[in-house]
């Protein structure tokens, strides 16, 4: 598979920095990822961001943590977190940045230990791809939980983006699925579907795995921040 991603990771870690991704979505067309926003610093965070790094504790794996700007905060603050992508660029990267745990995989795909918080920022539960494959996600999440162990996580609803008059019902296939393709210096990366999920439908699959969803904050647009926790019996 190509990594489209993680070259450009490297690409900016190195000093090679030319271009910016651009993305294509079935949704909005075509778009950019400024890759020095994948750098940024906490004070250039967006604050539900913050808020979600506040919380974190224990032991954290960082799911997706792409150029690793979360985990190298929080390995600052002295706290042991593993970062985790499944681009070998971007893992490459975070231990340029100097990110002492990494690990290169797939999430679906890791179950070699069990952490305080699991933490998918930036819409990292957008893994998924699917509502239907959310279920599927969220079981497994739970086998990587500690106890009392919390999933952070943040998304958007992106009905805003339809005009009001053709705005879907939530029915399958679910508006929050999103076909996406990179480009970067003249490579294009493998299609993939990303999933925005509203925060009632998130709070519903969540309840049909036994997780307590939690709202923390909303942001300013239409994005929000929850936590999920197993419930006790």
């Amino acid at each position: 598979m190509n990594d489209i991603f993680g070259e450009a990771l490297l690409d900016y870690q190195n000093g090679n920095y030319t271009e910016d991704i651009t993305t294509f979505s079935s949704l909005s067309g075509e778009d950019t990822i400024p890759l020095p926003y994948l750098f940024r610093a906490f004070h250039e965070m967006p604050l539900l961001e913050k808020k979600a790094l506040e919380l974190c504790k224990g032991k954290i794996l960082d799911i997706g943590c792409g150029a690793g700007s979360h985990s190298l905060y929080l390995q600052n603050k002295g706290l042991e977190v593993m970062a985790l992508d499944q681009s070998a660029g971007a893992i490459e990267t975070c231990k340029l940045r100097g990110i002492a745990n990494t690990v290169q995989t797939d999430i679906k795909d890791y179950q070699r230990a069990q952490f305080d918080t699991l933490l998918l920022l930036m819409n990292g539960i957008g893994i998924a791809g699917s509502i239907n494959n959310l279920t599927v996600v969220l079981h497994h999440l739970k086998t990587l939980l500690k106890p009392n162990g919390q999933i952070i996580l943040d998304s958007s609803d992106i009905i805003y983006m339809f005009d009001k008059e053709d705005r879907p019902f939530e029915l399958d296939p679910y508006y929050g699925e999103v076909k996406f393709t990179m480009h970067y210096k003249g490579n294009m990366g493998t299609h993939f579907t990303w999933l925005y999920i509203s925060y009632p439908r998130l709070y519903e699959v969540a309840s049909h795995c036994n997780l307590n969803c939690e709202l923390v904050s909303r942001g300013e647009h239409y994005d929000y921040l929850a936590i999920l926790r197993p419930l006790k019996y």
